[in-house]
């Protein structure tokens, strides 16, 4: 992967290191995901464009690998998706016990009896 996608964001946001290095994890495998289904499309594609019986034949085993892959992208993107909102509101539940917000109101968290 090009570059660290997340240089500076636990400095910044105070985020756990094994979230980060999840995040990071996920988005590598996404990518060798991604990368794998670029050359299955190529393959497919020049396939198809050979006209020839067994080319087309093997084309329908590719495009279930294509479509599997497409569902594993989804499925990771996904729990992405969840454990990012985890740590979103784990983050906003502990810094909203009496800080004051950027306009210089007091954010108090609110409980309900009962």
């Amino acid at each position: 992967m090009e570059g660290d996608v997340f240089s500076g964001f636990g400095d910044r946001h105070n985020v756990d290191g094994k979230l980060l290095q999840g995040f990071q994890k996920s988005f590598v495998d996404v990518q060798d995901i991604l990368d794998q289904n670029r050359l299955l499309i190529n393959e497919i594609n020049q396939n198809h464009e050979s006209k020839q019986p067994d080319n087309l034949g093997r084309n329908v085993g590719l495009i279930k690998e294509l479509n599997n892959n497409i569902r594993r992208v989804a499925s990771l993107y996904g729990d992405l998706s969840h454990s990012f909102a985890r740590s979103v509101d784990a983050s906003s539940e502990g810094e909203s016990s009496g800080t004051l917000k950027s306009d210089g109101k007091a954010n108090q968290k609110r409980f309900r009896s009962g």
